[in-house]
């Protein structure tokens, strides 16, 4: 069905906007006045191709979804109806195609966590299970606010790690493009005053203008090194034990490792916890943290805890065995074990390391940030210095006479 723009008045003399699946422009109207909204303007909508074809849904879109769900349900709205007002008010042409789909499947008899599974992509194991779980215990609005303040914590900390990547890509952009305008147009101009003057360089001045003569290849070296790096690595991951393998090198970088390390152990901790209170089973629920950590080497362990859990194992032990927990993970869970509260427990753990890792991006941000500095100013100075050394000798050669 086509997708009309709509513009109303409502009661309250409140100008409102949206779009509407309908058959045609009759339909939007008596809609909206059965909304007690006086239609202004009704148009069909014209969707861009190239927007459909991007069939994206960002984590703060779904977040927002999230949280706007869990509040029409508790409000009384069925699930129907506030699938149709969700995808009237939803902007990404794509998800609001995806909405009116979920929509109808409902209306067709399909639950709602059926429905989410055709949609991998938007809709992950984590987000099905507990709409599933909401569903047969009667209280999906209560399982999807814990949902949403999960993938708004998801949210944050990614938001957090961008924030703080974004002043030292700066810098190491206007580092590579003040070098590339210097070797390309300054040095050049200085190598033809040298020549014409006939005078001897010294050694670094030389290495520069060599540099500077053959810089478009040697940049061009580089640039095809990086590209066919990544599309190496890419083709890699493609495989298991490639992306085992590549994940296993991230959790030991230098500085990055022990962020990467403590992100994955606070999503894992995180997801446990809120598939335990939606009351999923707990295989299902460790196989699914296993999956939402990001890393696999942390997929794997979770999933040999899984096998030892279901032979009839607790879950610190095998934790602990795996290796790739801190001490104190495996003890804040034996303790929720024998204590009967690991849900608590689990999101102690979760807030912890959501901290750590808050505190070393801070961290981070603030050792790198100097650093990427000094390198600025070391690579254009000694740049600077290499050009400007023949006139110094000029100079005192002159002073001498």
């Amino acid at each position: 069905m086509p997708f009309f723009e709509w513009k109303g008045r409502a009661i309250s003399g409140e100008i409102r906007s949206g779009v509407l699946e309908a058959p045609n422009s009759q339909v939007v109207e008596v809609y909206l006045r059965r909304l007690n909204i006086i239609p202004i303007k009704i148009q069909l909508k014209k969707e861009k191709a190239f927007v459909l074809k991007l069939k994206r849904v960002s984590d703060k879109e779904l977040a927002l979804f999230t949280r706007q769900f869990a509040t029409v349900l508790e409000a009384g709205l069925p699930i129907v109806r506030s699938l149709e007002t969700l995808a009237m008010q939803q902007k990404n042409a794509y998800f609001r195609e995806v909405l009116s789909d979920l929509k109808r499947r409902v209306e067709g008899g399909s639950s709602l966590s059926e429905a989410m599974a055709l949609y991998p992509k938007i809709f992950n194991n984590l987000y099905v299970q507990m709409v599933r779980s909401g569903e047969s215990s009667g209280n999906l609005d209560v399982v999807l606010k814990r949902l949403a303040l999960y993938l708004e914590k998801i949210v944050s900390l990614k938001s957090k790690i961008k924030h703080a990547m974004i002043y030292p890509s700066v810098i190491i952009f206007v580092t590579i493009v003040v070098v590339s305008i210097l070797m390309i147009f300054v040095i050049p101009k200085f190598a033809e005053l040298f020549r014409e003057a006939g005078q001897s360089l010294p050694l670094p001045t030389q290495i520069l203008m060599d540099i500077s003569r053959n810089f478009k290849y040697i940049f061009a070296f580089f640039l095809l090194i990086l590209i066919g790096s990544i599309v190496a690595i890419k083709y890699y991951r493609k495989s298991e034990r490639g992306k085992y393998n590549t994940d296993k090198i991230l959790l030991y970088l230098p500085l990055l490792g022990g962020l990467f390390h403590k992100a994955a152990i606070s999503r894992i901790a995180r997801t446990l916890s809120n598939l335990i209170g939606a009351g999923v089973p707990l295989l299902q629920a460790l196989s699914v943290a296993g999956e939402t950590s990001g890393n696999k080497v942390l997929e794997k362990a979770m999933e040999e805890i899984r096998i030892n859990v279901s032979a009839g194992h607790t879950i610190a032990d095998p934790m602990f065995y795996t290796g790739v927990f801190p001490y104190m993970v495996v003890e804040m869970v034996r303790i929720g074990e024998l204590a009967g509260n690991l849900e608590d427990m689990l999101t102690k753990v979760a807030d912890f390391y959501e901290e750590e890792v808050d505190r070393m991006v801070q961290t981070l941000s603030t050792l790198i940030e100097p650093i990427l500095l000094i390198i600025l100013g070391v690579v254009i100075g000694g740049i600077l210095v290499a050009l400007y050394l023949p006139i110094f000798q000029l100079g005192g050669v002159v002073g001498g006479g």
